[in-house]
């Protein structure tokens, strides 16, 4: 069993009496046992438990591990969802971190119409990703289709630069949601905001406030709320530095100066897209 599944089995054993080993299987639970057998005893029988959702996102090197793997966590959790990891190739993608991805689908093998499309983001590896005219394609291709179109953090990046972002509101990291204007988005300092099918979250931690909100889109309140009781995501940070507004004057002003190139870079590619 795949570490998915045992995801998704450990949530459909916390919030519902099925004992079974696979999202299909639990779809046929749903309905009444055969005759002679007693009716399944599920806790809130208008939730939509098992779905079939597919799911897109988009890996690619150095990208930062959280953007994807926050939102992937909550997203995993629905029952029946179809999530694909996608690159250009199968070949093992290394994060920024270290942490090796296999991607499990092709930008050919893909599915055409997805429910959801996601891009992560990272520095100078996702301003390379937002010029490459493979990935570009690709991701304007299933964008044009797509039921939702997403990102976290500079992942916005991607998505404007291929043209998904014009006349949207959207979020980014602090240090590259000002470039959003050049891709003719409408930068927007919120956690997670959401612009018709367009859902974008802010940087790195905030994937997992996107993932939440996905999940409640996508199934309910009352799933996403299931799925944040299971994650036990309840966070009380030990210190109040997480936001520009909220850091030390020396932090702020630190981290501002180190992300000071990737700012400039990130300006740069907007500013090119808005000249063609």
């Amino acid at each position: 069993m795949t570490d998915i599944h045992r995801r998704r089995l450990l949530l459909s054993a916390l919030c519902a009496p099925l004992a079974m080993a696979s999202a299909p299987v639990l779809a046929s639970t749903l309905t009444k046992d055969k005759p002679g057998s007693r009716e399944m005893d599920m806790p809130n029988d208008a939730v939509h438990w098992v779905g079939d959702e597919k799911i897109a996102m988009l890996v690619y090197p150095q990208m930062t591990l959280l953007d994807l793997i926050g939102p992937h966590s909550m997203l995993a959790s629905m029952m029946g969802a179809q999530i694909d990891l996608v690159a250009p190739s199968l070949e093992p993608v290394v994060s920024d971190s270290g942490v090796t991805i296999t991607p499990t689908a092709t930008f050919e093998d893909c599915p055409k119409d997805l429910t959801v499309l996601f891009a992560p983001g990272g520095t100078t590896s996702t301003l390379a990703t937002a010029q490459d005219p493979k990935t570009l394609a690709f991701m304007a291709d299933r964008g044009a289709r797509a039921k939702y179109v997403t990102s976290v953090c500079s992942g916005s990046l991607i998505l404007g630069a291929a043209g998904l972002l014009e006349g949207y509101k959207a979020t980014s990291h602090w240090s590259c949601i000002d470039a959003l204007k050049g891709f003719g988005a409408i930068p927007t300092n919120e956690r997670v905001v959401k612009d018709r099918n367009r859902m974008t979250g802010a940087g790195v931690t905030s994937g997992l406030d996107f993932g939440l909100t996905m999940v409640a889109e996508l199934r309910s309140v009352f799933y996403a709320q299931c799925t944040q009781l299971v994650g036990q995501y309840d966070p009380h940070p030990p210190f109040h530095a997480g936001s520009l507004q909220t850091a030390p004057p020396q932090v702020k002003h630190d981290m501002v100066k180190l992300l000071s190139d990737f700012t400039a870079k990130a300006n740069a590619l907007s500013e090119n897209y808005s000249t063609q």
